[in-house]
């Protein structure tokens, strides 16, 4: 273990599905995925500091709504870390938080990987990446695309990554009022589903090539989300924020992962403003955020 560094800051960016397949829930309860992520430029940053004991403090737009025990994922990564190192997770990590929290971004599970980052760093540990993706699997299944970032196919429970080719996409976010527990999503999504057969999920070919070709009307056309009933079925105000979206001039629509936060492709940063401000207008929506994907995934920011 090399000498320990001052602090460390690790910026990593939020994600939005554009096709969430979901599969039958499994026997242990997870659902099996196809899971095509998108990185996108809203990021958070954890900064690692050396402390007598694991805190955690955050800051940034609803900061009072992360938790700040062992319940957060940063605070799980580092506590996860140290004990494979056998060391104490002797740290204090403060998350700037620009992410949508319970909005369905993955904000949560970028802090872990975040947090595992900065961590490692810190700590001179130089872990293969091999395995802190496993750590990433262990905290949670968006954790480890948080930490490899562009664009990606996910299996499993959306954890086994297989890096797919995208090109360029301008996004507009609109968060909702509170959150949605992605866990109740899936409850819903099982319980609307019951008596049918669910087929088994798989990534679309359509929506592949469209990503790859950086061709935004032809992946409009293609954005799914099996999830996006159940989310409707619990927030069904969500659907006059995807109609005024539309109408305000996106080429397509959906919710974002369990939601609530919506996500509307368009065409170019011009139109990501007019899209913004309509959807501000239409009241249907707390606050809207505009990016651009691919986005890199953890990254340590120069000190």
């Amino acid at each position: 273990m090399s000498a320990q560094q001052a602090a460390v800051t690790v910026r990593v960016p939020a994600k939005v599905n554009v096709q969430l397949a979901v599969g039958a829930a499994r026997p242990d309860g997870f659902h099996d995925l196809a899971n095509v992520f998108l990185a996108v430029s809203l990021h958070d940053e954890v900064t690692a500091t050396p402390a007598d004991t694991l805190t955690i403090t955050c800051a940034g737009p609803d900061a009072d709504q992360v938790p700040l025990d062992r319940t957060n994922l940063a605070a799980r990564a580092a506590g996860i870390l140290a004990a494979r190192a056998g060391i104490e997770p002797a740290v204090h990590l403060h998350i700037a938080k620009n992410i949508p929290v319970a909005g369905g971004m993955a904000g949560g599970s970028a802090d872990g990987a975040a947090a595992l980052l900065a961590c490692d760093a810190l700590w001179g540990l130089n872990t293969p990446r091999a395995e802190l993706l496993d750590i990433c699997a262990e905290l949670g299944s968006d954790v480890p695309f948080s930490l490899v970032g562009g664009a990606a196919l996910g299996t499993g429970r959306g954890e086994l990554l297989t890096p797919v080719e995208a090109g360029t996409f301008h996004w507009v976010f609109a968060v909702a009022d509170g959150g949605l527990s992605t866990p109740a999503v899936f409850r819903e999504f099982d319980r609307l589903a019951e008596g049918r057969r669910i087929p088994e999920p798989e990534a679309s070919p359509a929506l592949l090539a469209a990503l790859a070709s950086g061709d935004t009307d032809a992946l409009g056309a293609e954005l799914a989300n099996d999830l996006q009933a159940a989310a409707l079925s619990l927030r069904p105000q969500l659907a006059r924020t995807l109609a005024a979206g539309v109408d305000g001039g996106a080429l397509a629509a959906l919710v974002s992962g369990s939601g609530p936060t919506t996500a509307f492709l368009v065409a170019d940063e011009e139109s990501a403003e007019k899209v913004a401000a309509a959807l501000e207008a239409s009241g249907t929506c707390r606050a809207t955020r505009i990016a651009s994907s691919p986005a890199q995934g953890a990254t340590v920011l120069p000190s």
